[in-house]
Parts: C-alpha cells; structure tokens; sequence
C-alpha cells in the first residue's frame, strides 16, 4: 500500500507520474470535463489543525473525480484520549478509500499509514507538507515551461513548508537556497536525512537574505510563526524583520523572478502588499494548484494501489 505520508518516501518517477496526472486532469477541467473516476470512492479528512486550502481542495478534488467526502475533527474521531489511535485508523480505514490528516505530530500520521488499511495523505504536519512542496513545484513547472536551470529560493524559517520544498528540489533536481535568521535554519537532522536519501540534492543555505536570492528564479516565503507557534509571534517580528520579501529583495532577485506563498500569507511582515498583489507573484495560481495536485494525488494513489 502506497501513501504520501512524507516524499522522502517517493521517487523522481512518482513526482513525474502525479504531475502528468495532475496536467490531464487540470486540461480536462478546464475545458469542462470532469471524468468520475473514482466514482463510489470515500475520501475521509481528519483534521486537528485549521484550513482552508487543503479541506477544499481535497472536496472540490473528489467532487470533480465522482467521489464523496467525509469531515472530521480529531477530537470527533476520538483521538482527544476516548479511543486508541490504532483502533481510529482500523475503523475508518474500513469506510473509507483514502484518509487526508492535518495534525501536529507526523506519527499519528504514521500510526495510521501503518494500520488503515487504505492510502493515507500527509495533508500537513509540524515535519511535513508534502501536497504544498507538489503543487509549488508543478505551479513553477507550469509558469516557466520547464523546472531545468530554474533556482529557487526560499526566504523564513525552517519549518515544514521548506523542509518538503528541499525534499521536492532534490528530487526534481532543482538548486535550492534557504535564507533564515540563526536558530531557526534547516536542522541538522533533518539536512542528514535528505543527503542520505537524496545523496546529490543541491541544497544551500545563506544566512543573509540578499545574497540568497542572487540568481533566484523563484523567491518563496512563509509565515513566520505558524499554527502552535502564536505565543512566539511578537519575538519572531523582531528576529525575522530583516527577512520581509518586498520590492527591494524582489529586485535582487534574476530578471522575472516570480514571488510564490503558501498562505495564508500576514501582509506587512513576511511579505509586503506591493510583492504578493504584484506581476510577480504567483501565489495564487500556486493555490488554485493545491485542487489539481489533490486530484493527482488521489488518482495516482488510486492506479498503483489497484496493481
């Protein structure tokens, strides 16, 4: 049984296989076509933490496909203590073609991909996001033509966002740059763990914002507390103040450097109005994306599951 639980546990060919996936179903969409092809399937959220982008782009995902959604909070399933995480994930494995979980912890993500039964997709966790790093790169595919000679650049801290950002670029062979202040960079552990799995991964990291945009193709930022990290907001403000994306940074960047944002995006400090509203910026292509990634992903789970 195959999962996205996290893409340190995917191949080159699997990334390729879902863009292609994605690409068929993004043209047909558009053109009005909305093949049910995972018609009868169920497709069971359990979310523990907020969201806009990946709930709806899971159900607007499985809508298009033919399929049906079920929503629960992890306090409903009854992971708040009433029943073991073991026993949850056999029950609703047993109703269910795929399970989307947005947690805190990346082993009760584990815990189910180990007992469900049925797929199960890293929707977001405090180590991973992997459907995020999928769209981001197919967005930057789909905007420059080709992802060969393109460098990216991500701006912020060192969190899940850009450690499965890393874990795409090492996998699409695309040159990446992170930029945070000290003690909030990629940790170490996690840096061994990408160069053992992707030993060739081109990967830097560059303290001084500025300098890590050099030759940019692609500048990307995050939130600089995110959810679980708000009592920390006011001292981070101060700490990555030097670390705003706005015109000025935008400009040191390769000519047609486009901006990108996972959003939600706190205007006025990662990233200013004039950069994220601009021509540059692709954030919200990138979003439109997360619903096309999604039906990728189902599908693609869908074909190599049934071999």
């Amino acid at each position: 049984m195959r999962h996205l639980d996290t893409l340190l546990n995917f191949s080159t060919d699997d990334v390729q296989e879902i863009f292609a996936i994605a690409d068929e179903l993004k043209s047909q969409s558009l053109q009005g076509n909305r093949e049910p092809r995972l018609a009868g399937s169920v497709l069971t959220m359990l979310f523990e933490k907020p969201s806009l982008r990946t709930r709806i782009s899971f159900e607007a995902a499985m809508a298009h496909l033919g399929g049906t959604c079920i929503f629960l909070s992890t306090a409903e399933a009854g992971l708040n203590g009433r029943e073991s995480a073991v026993d949850v994930a056999r029950v609703l494995g047993g109703y269910s073609d795929f399970v989307v979980m947005r947690t805190f912890e990346q082993s009760l993500i584990d815990q189910f991909a180990q007992h469900a039964g049925c797929a199960v997709i890293n929707g977001l966790s405090n180590d991973s996001h992997p459907c995020q790093a999928l769209t981001d790169f197919f967005t930057m595919r789909e905007e420059f033509g080709s992802l060969a000679g393109r460098r990216v650049t991500y701006i912020g801290d060192g969190n899940n966002v850009a450690k499965s950002l890393a874990i795409c670029a090492g996998l699409l062979k695309v040159p990446y740059v992170v930029s945070s202040p000290a003690g909030y960079e990629l940790t170490p552990d996690f840096l061994q763990q990408l160069k053992r799995t992707i030993p060739d991964v081109d990967i830097t990291l560059i303290e001084d914002p500025h300098a890590a945009v050099n030759d940019a193709d692609v500048v990307y930022t995050d939130v600089w507390a995110s959810m679980g990290q708000e009592s920390e907001s006011n001292a981070r403000k101060q700490i990555f103040g030097p670390y705003r994306v706005d015109a000025d940074l935008m400009a040191a960047a390769a000519t047609g450097a486009k901006f990108m944002h996972c959003l939600p995006a706190k205007r006025g400090l990662e990233c200013t109005d004039e950069v994220i509203d601009g021509p540059t910026s692709i954030a919200f292509q990138q979003a439109e994306n997360r619903m096309h990634i999604a039906k990728g992903v189902l599908a693609w789970l869908s074909n190599v599951n049934a071999k």
